[in-house]
């Protein structure tokens, strides 16, 4: 198991690479690529149909990333209905960190408990349209909470700025051991509100994978993390030193 990134929070910004996005037919290569480019863990999206309306890696994704890369830190996002029939199978395929819903875990306590029993951290998303008043009871018992800035389901989407208010909420009731992370339209002209807002994990998906060498990929998570000064053009963004 990698170590637990989540748990220092002395590193930080923290950049995730969604594997959403990259090149399935290329998925080691790929992953390994980001991790050379700078990025700090890679985010598994796992998706049921059901949840969310389409399907995509389950636990063996998982463990080919993981045995490929056993080093890697592996952030499970569980976009499915029933979270609990899949905690065992992740945690047995390498993952670190699993992540649920307060949409499907409203009463989060248990999950979150066998979460951290299988060995991993444990975290608590939710959907732009859901109030924050449905996550607020249960801030502390999460290691990290995830603000989706995107309806969930595809990579690609346009980032809704306005949860933005979500996590400025949140920035003040977490403590110094907890992560909040933003998933969905993350580039360079959107991360630096994402950062002063509080979110010290950003995941990218398509503004990564859809660089096609290791030194634009490097740039563009270097402007995610702030290290460079970038434009607002979220189709291409330039970049700075």
């Amino acid at each position: 198991m990698a170590p637990n990134l989540f748990r220092h929070p002395e590193r930080t910004p923290l950049v995730a690479a969604s594997i959403l996005s990259a090149d399935f037919g290329r998925l080691a290569e790929e992953c390994r690529d980001a991790i050379a480019a700078g990025a700090d863990l890679l985010h598994l999206d796992v998706m049921d149909g059901h949840f969310v309306p389409n399907l995509s890696m389950g636990p063996a994704i998982c463990d080919a990333v993981h045995r490929h890369l056993p080093q890697a830190f592996l952030d499970v996002h569980l976009m499915v209905e029933r979270p609990d029939r899949f905690i065992e199978a992740f945690a047995k395929a390498g993952a670190d960190h699993m992540t649920v819903h307060i949409e499907v875990c409203p009463e989060p306590r248990g999950i979150l408990e066998e979460i951290r029993a299988h060995g991993c951290s444990a975290g608590l998303a939710i959907n732009p349209e859901t109030p924050i008043e449905a996550l607020l009871p249960h801030v502390d018992r999460a290691d990290l909470l995830l603000v989706m800035s995107v309806h969930p389901g595809f990579s690609g989407q346009a980032f809704i700025p306005e949860v933005l208010a979500k996590v400025r909420t949140l920035a003040a009731l977490v403590g110094p051991q907890q992560r909040i992370e933003i998933d969905g339209g993350v580039h360079p002209g959107t991360a630096a509100a994402c950062r002063d807002a509080g979110v010290d994990v950003l995941v990218t998906a398509s503004a990564l994978f859809g660089h096609p060498d290791t030194p634009a990929r490097r740039e563009t998570i270097a402007a995610i993390r702030g290290g460079a000064i970038c434009s607002t053009a979220a189709s291409s963004p330039r970049c700075e030193p």
